[in-house]
């Protein structure tokens, strides 16, 4: 049976401020590594809304729609490709610099920023789990970062594989198992250094979005943490 390796943690430039690629550099290169998808997981911030001058308060602004802007540069770039590429975010609260991988949301979810940005994880996780969304906790013991109280997560990246920051993986290993949760790995990619260095590998390949969210909750993976070494865990 075939194997897919799935990339779970990008940013581009066309929507996250500190992502440094188009989607014409990003889409070749992680079809040479051998990838078959990307999650493209844009931070959902006030900082990308900067970015993209939009005023979080004007009601004529698609806001939904503007933030998937990398994610719609990358669908186009991949496409005859054969590479699938699905939609999530990294979302952060004004509560504090933690971040937070969501799979598998409605527009709907998204649609008023500003209140989101106000709410906080605790009340945040049990709107998306209702609307049928995962939360996963992005790499909770770097700096600036505190693992989230369990009951708010689905899951937590054990393994971010992006090496300009210390990201403690092992840290978040034991949490993961402690508690029970998905565990997920991902390249944080921003720069051509972070290329295909991680993500998961699958003997399915989702159709959409919502069957990638399906397969992250389903645990049926491994993770690889050296993509170019090939090194399952």
């Amino acid at each position: 049976m075939a194997e897919h390796l799935i990339e779970t943690h990008l940013h581009t430039t066309h929507t996250s401020k500190c992502g440094w690629l188009k989607a014409e550099e990003l889409v070749p290169r992680y079809k040479q590594a051998g990838y078959d998808g990307i999650i493209v997981t844009d931070h959902f911030n006030r900082t990308t809304f900067d970015y993209l001058k939009i005023d979080l308060h004007d009601p004529r602004v698609d806001k939904v729609a503007a933030f998937l802007s990398g994610y719609s540069h990358m669908t186009a770039a991949a496409e005859g490709t054969g590479i699938r590429i699905y939609r999530g975010a990294e979302l952060r609260f004004d509560e504090s610099d933690n971040d937070y991988l969501l799979y598998g949301y409605t527009d709907e979810l998204l649609a008023n920023p500003e209140a989101i940005f106000k709410m906080g994880i605790a009340a945040f996780a049990p709107i998306a789990r209702g609307q049928g969304a995962l939360i996963i906790q992005a790499h909770p013991y770097r700096a600036k970062c505190t693992p989230a109280i369990a009951c708010y997560l689905d899951g937590v990246e054990v393994a971010n594989v992006n090496g300009r920051h210390p990201n403690f993986n092992a840290r978040a290993e034991e949490y993961a198992q402690q508690f029970g949760l998905i565990r997920t790995c991902g390249s944080d990619c921003h720069r051509l250094e972070d290329i295909a260095l991680g993500g998961i590998v699958t003997s399915e390949l989702p159709s959409d979005s919502f069957g990638m969210m399906r397969l992250i909750r389903s645990r049926n993976y491994q993770l690889i943490s050296d993509v170019r070494k090939m090194t399952l865990n």
